[in-house]
This record gives C-alpha cells, sequence and structure tokens, in this order.
C-alpha cells in the first residue's frame, strides 16, 4: 500500500492529539495565540523541556522519520523519468546523503516542542508527558501504526466514497437548473 505523506502525518496527528487531551486532568484554559518564531525561546527551558519531552514519547517524532524516505522516493521518480539510466546512481547518492538529512530531525522537533509549549501549559506537557512514559500510554504509542494503517485505508474508502457522492448530487442539482455535466 502506498500512503501520502500527508494522510500518514495526519494520521498520525490524528492518533497523538487525543491522547495529549485525555492526559489533562481537568479543562484546559483557552490556548494563547501561536508565538511569533522570534518567541519560542521565550519559554522557560522546563516548559520546553517538557514539551520536547511529549514531541518524543507520543510517536508524534516518529513521523519526521519517514520524510527523507519519500523525498528520496520522490527525486528518484522525477529525475529518472527521463533519465533512467541514472537510476543506481540516484539511489547510492541518496543513500549517502541520508545521514545528513536525517540529522536535519532536529530542526523539526525543536518546532513541534515551540508549538506544544505554546499550546499547553507547562503542568499539563508533564502530565501529558507523564501519561506517555505510563504503561497505557507506551501502549498507546506502539498500538499507533497498526490503527494508522487501518485508518488510512478506512479514510481513502471513505473519500473515494464521498467525492462519487458528493459528485452525483452535483450532477442532479446541477440537471435542475438545466445544466448537463
Amino acid at each position: 500500500m502506498n500512503l501520502t505523506r500527508s494522510s500518514l502525518l495526519s494520521a498520525c496527528l490524528f492518533l497523538a492529539l487525543p491522547a495529549v487531551a485525555f492526559a489533562q486532568a481537568k479543562p484546559a484554559a483557552p490556548a494563547p495565540a501561536a508565538p511569533a518564531a522570534a518567541e519560542t525561546d521565550a519559554y522557560a527551558p522546563d516548559h520546553i523541556a517538557a514539551a520536547r519531552q511529549v514531541v518524543l514519547t507520543s510517536g508524534i517524532a516518529n513521523t519526521f522519520n519517514l520524510f527523507y524516505p519519500q523525498l528520496a522516493d520522490q527525486a528518484v521518480n522525477a529525475l529518472t523519468r527521463t533519465r533512467p539510466e541514472i537510476r543506481n546512481d540516484l539511489i547510492a547518492v541518496l543513500k549517502q546523503l541520508e545521514p545528513e538529512f536525517s540529522d536535519r530531525k532536529e530542526e523539526v522537533i525543536k518546532a513541534t516542542s515551540n508549538a506544544f509549549a505554546g499550546a499547553m501549559s507547562a503542568k499539563d506537557l508533564k502530565d501529558t508527558a507523564a501519561f506517555f512514559a505510563s504503561d497505557a500510554g507506551k501502549a498507546y504509542v506502539a498500538m499507533q501504526p497498526k490503527v494508522i494503517n487501518q485508518m488510512v485505508v478506512a479514510i481513502d474508502a471513505w473519500n473515494r466514497q464521498l467525492s462519487t457522492d458528493l459528485m452525483v448530487r452535483v450532477r442532479e442539482e446541477m440537471k435542475k437548473k438545466g445544466i448537463q455535466l
């Protein structure tokens, strides 16, 4: 099955975010507006550390591992369409470059940690991190790949059916207006 990057990332976030809400003991106050990039260093170190812990233990950071392989596959497909003879050399170069670009995962982990710090209090982040460190939290993260695969299949089928149903209804309504599609 060929999963799209956005479908997989959406599914991962869909699974991770309810657990964040579950881990909060009391209803949260409205979240402050997301800080501008320059403001992200304004969070206390323990606030950022708690946010980072949530990103790392919730399974969200695991989704970032998927980006380089998908970009490499896209590069191979795009560049070998017109130059199939370079395929093996291109694949070798992409494998050689993988560590260099995989190390950049830290950039998106930091940005995601800052986003969490802007959306949740340090206390709520610590409580959420504690949930993910618990046996239940670890089980939740462990089941994510299986559930995500099932969700992507279900969402794909649902999306195709929704698209078909929409076009049927659009044709019906346009026909009422005397427009044949």
